[in-house]
């Protein structure tokens, strides 16, 4: 990963000026976190990135589990 420069900055200044902080976002595109001298967290705008890719396992499970807490009631009648 290459990682500019410009777009580098420490974890007190965007604890204390986080505005500043998403401006360079919205000019630059994204902004890395230092923490103790190491890259820690990249910050971008939402729009920017890409699309969470899931397994059909990951998919299914999400849906049983949605299934599940809507039809709770129905579930525990039919347990009975």
């Amino acid at each position: 990963m290459f990682i500019d420069t410009e777009n580098m900055v420490s974890m007190t200044e965007a604890n204390q000026n986080f505005s500043q902080v998403a401006k360079k976002v919205d000019k630059n595109g994204e902004v890395v976190i230092i923490k103790n001298n190491q890259p820690k967290y990249i910050i971008r705008k939402i729009g920017d990135s890409e699309p969470l890719k899931l397994t059909d396992n990951e998919k299914l499970e999400i849906i049983a589990k949605r299934i599940l807490k809507d039809h709770k009631h129905a579930f525990e009648v039919l347990a009975e």
